[in-house]
């Protein structure tokens, strides 16, 4: 019998493929990428993994009495989340940017549309649609996350972990959450597995998005 994370698996197929073959994702795998661009990475990381915790937080009150499996869950990652965005901050200090600029500065369209429909979904949709932005930020750096750091290394000389605290700790993390997720999901995606599919497909989009964002100010810089 198939479960429900096998079936949420099967069903974003299409947009997670989309997702890891875009070109700047695949540039960064083969050859990682210039100080500049991590930095501007970094930057814009922050901006979406401060909002972690409160959404988690949103999402735990928007549930109800028939939604204490999910609720106990969500308290759980909101301990374990937070304060991460910190973590980048430090990088981007080690590395030579600016964390009091990046701080004060706001993110750029890609990411706040991708936190504004965030916080649209669990207000004005479901709770559970949250699921969907976690499989994809989560999953993402599982699948992607510890090569894309070596590249990054490598690209930049850098030894060890200094400046890369945020992606060899998140994703260390998230190999266990997503194991904690595929559980979660199994016991109770038969009743949210469709808003869980359609927002976890609109964050493969929205995600993707900041890469592209990325990439382009990345080639207007060299034009």
């Amino acid at each position: 019998m198939t479960s429900a994370f096998q079936r949420l698996m099967r069903e974003t197929t299409g947009p997670r493929e989309t997702f890891v073959n875009l070109p700047l994702i695949r540039e960064v795998l083969q050859t990682g990428a210039s100080r500049t661009l991590y930095l501007d990475f970094l930057g814009q990381a922050y901006h979406h993994v401060k909002h972690t915790a409160p959404l988690l937080a949103l999402a735990a009150a928007r549930c109800g009495a028939n939604d204490y499996v999910y609720q106990s869950a969500l308290f759980e990652y909101i301990e374990e989340e937070r304060g991460h965005e910190l973590w980048i901050l430090e990088d981007i200090s080690v590395l030579g940017g600016d964390p009091d600029q990046v701080r004060g500065r706001m993110p750029r369209l890609p990411c706040k549309v991708m936190v504004g429909h965030a916080y649209y979904v669990v207000d004005h949709v479901s709770p559970y649609g949250l699921l969907g932005m976690v499989h994809v930020l989560e999953g993402m750096a599982v699948a992607l996350g510890s090569k894309a750091t070596a590249s990054l290394q490598a690209s930049l000389s850098v030894s060890g972990d200094e400046g890369f605290k945020y992606l060899t700790t998140h994703s260390g993390l998230d190999v266990k959450h997503t194991e904690f997720f595929e559980d979660l999901f199994n016991q109770i995606g038969d009743r949210c597995l469709p808003v869980v599919i359609e927002t976890a497909a609109d964050f493969y989009k929205l995600y993707g998005d900041l890469f592209r964002d990325l990439d382009e100010r990345r080639r207007g810089e060299r034009s």
